[in-house]
């Protein structure tokens, strides 16, 4: 009996100790992210036809080249305190809907409100009183519309990569292959969005774009743009009914939304820039560097991402905005580099989390700048034979001289994917431990985007004029910050020790 008694004593300590412990948390499946990272998709899908057509476009409606870039200032001003004050505000959500979804599903809805203003721009400004080659209540009604596209977007991409951040949790691998995802998903956008702007028969499909104010080129964007509706409503129904958030303050801990933290970070409430900017502090030199490789990568991105169709159109082709069909048909063929370059994107993003693993994210993310500066020389190099070659103005280029330029923008689509993808994960990660909710540290990544950007937009547009106007000049200042982010990036980024691969369920 006293045997009977032991035992019985040693069962009812373990079970005590069973109820003692919390509960494991419950890892989200890798369908579930998936379907989460769709969203990216429709976000992109935008973006592509943002990228490709609306430089050109802006310009036919009146706008010169050289201030078209300050139409593009708006992008990273609303970045520059959008995305961390909705980080900021979303971490602290305590909708029953969850921390997250309320800001993607309000920021889809102004994405779509945007992209009809912006395609209805130029009816607009017919009914307004516009006529003749410059437009200026259509451009007013365009540039309201940019505004708020570029708001939304920055809405919708920070809360639903933090939204895979709180899904994942502690698990590094995890964070790296769910950030895998979304690159993955923006591929799946381009490649449908520079697809649909490299296609010029959309007016015939939808005839009733054709209208007294918007021509043919204007139909066609129109139409693009009327597609994006349909395609960022279908993409937020799949990511936000796939994501089940527990609300900000619930006590279930081993629901696989819940985060560690949460509850620590609801109880501050200071104010949000003091928050923001005090971050900086508890900042690593790795936090660091990465900021700083992550400016200077975009200040390489961000002439290219402005200029890269109107660069075809205008240093390949030889054409001019309203003049000829050759710039139009160089902003399509743009278009269709742009849709070749998300292709490999898309391959990259797959390849991702076995290229990391082996090499180490920063050495990866050092060799994509240096290869992202090495094509921008190929574009300088490509454009100077160009100008040497007796076709512009009068002619197509050579097949030769469209091939190669494809092909640099196809090559870039692999740095591009290393763009969309690591930095994120690397701040993810070491921003851990300082306790930050994920949407005020992804804010933090941002202002070292939207910043470089602002450069740009100020500055390429004169730049390129007072070397006497096109946009090589901005290519090779894009060149330059590449190179020595790359440089930084594999000198002062530590590598991770390598790590077994093993399944993930």
């Amino acid at each position: 009996m006293p045997q009977d008694e032991r035992q019985r004593s040693k069962s009812r300590a373990s079970t005590s100790r069973a109820v003692a412990r919390p509960p494991a948390r419950a890892k989200v499946p890798l369908r579930k992210l998936l379907k989460v990272a769709s969203v990216a998709g429709g976000i992109q899908f935008g973006w592509a036809l943002q990228l490709s057509l609306l430089t050109p476009y802006v310009q036919e409606l009146g706008i010169p080249h050289a201030w078209a870039s300050i139409i593009w200032l708006c992008g990273p001003v609303s970045g520059l305190f959008v995305q961390p004050l909705v980080g900021h505000f979303s971490d602290r959500c305590t909708s029953r809907f969850g921390r997250r979804r309320p800001f993607i599903v309000c920021g889809a809805i102004s994405i779509a409100v945007a992209v009809l203003l912006i395609g209805l721009s130029a009816d607009i400004g017919w009914l307004l009183g516009d006529r003749g080659d410059f437009r200026p209540r259509a451009i007013a009604v365009f540039v309201f519309g940019f505004w708020i596209l570029d708001v939304a977007n920055n809405m919708t991409q920070g809360p639903c990569r933090a939204l895979l951040a709180d899904l994942t949790g502690k698990d590094h691998r995890r964070t790296r292959v769910a950030n895998a995802y979304f690159s993955l998903f923006m591929a799946v956008g381009n490649i449908l969005g520079y697809a649909t702007g490299s296609f010029s028969g959309w007016f015939k499909i939808l005839p009733f774009t054709l209208t007294s104010a918007c021509n043919v080129d204007c139909a066609n964007l129109k139409s693009a743009f009327f597609l994006d509706v349909i395609f960022i409503v279908i993409t937020t129904c799949i990511s936000t009914s796939a994501a089940h958030e527990v609300p900000l303050g619930s006590r279930d801990q081993s629901a696989p939304c819940s985060e560690e933290g949460h509850e620590q970070s609801s109880d501050v409430h200071e104010a949000f820039l003091w928050e923001l900017f005090g971050t900086f502090r508890y900042f690593s030199g790795t936090i660091w560097i990465i900021l700083i490789v992550t400016a200077l990568t975009w200040l390489g991105w961000f002439p290219f991402l402005l200029f890269d169709t109107d660069w075809m159109g205008r240093e390949i082709y030889g054409g001019e905005p309203n003049e000829g069909q050759n710039y139009a048909t160089g902003v399509r063929m743009g278009a269709l580099g742009l849709m070749l370059n998300s292709v490999v994107l898309g391959i990259t993003s797959v390849l991702m989390e076995k290229l990391c693993r082996k090499w180490g994210a920063g050495f990866i993310w050092g060799i994509s700048n240096i290869l992202m500066a090495l094509c921008f020389l190929a574009m300088l190099i490509l454009y100077y034979v160009a100008i040497h070659m007796d076709y512009r103005g009068h002619d197509l280029p050579p097949n030769g001289i469209v091939i190669a330029a494809l092909i640099i923008f196809t090559i870039l689509g692999g740095p591009l994917a290393i763009t969309y993808s690591v930095p994120y994960a690397l701040v993810s990660i070491r921003t851990e431990s300082l306790g930050l909710g994920q949407g005020l540290s992804l804010g933090v990544l941002n202002l070292a985007i939207v910043i470089p950007q602002i450069v740009v937009s100020m500055g390429s547009g004169p730049w390129d004029q007072l070397f006497g106007g096109g946009n090589s000049p901005a290519f090779a200042v894009g060149g330059i910050s590449a190179l020595a982010g790359g440089l930084i990036a594999i000198l002062a980024i530590p590598r991770s020790s390598a790590q077994k691969p093993r399944a993930l369920p």
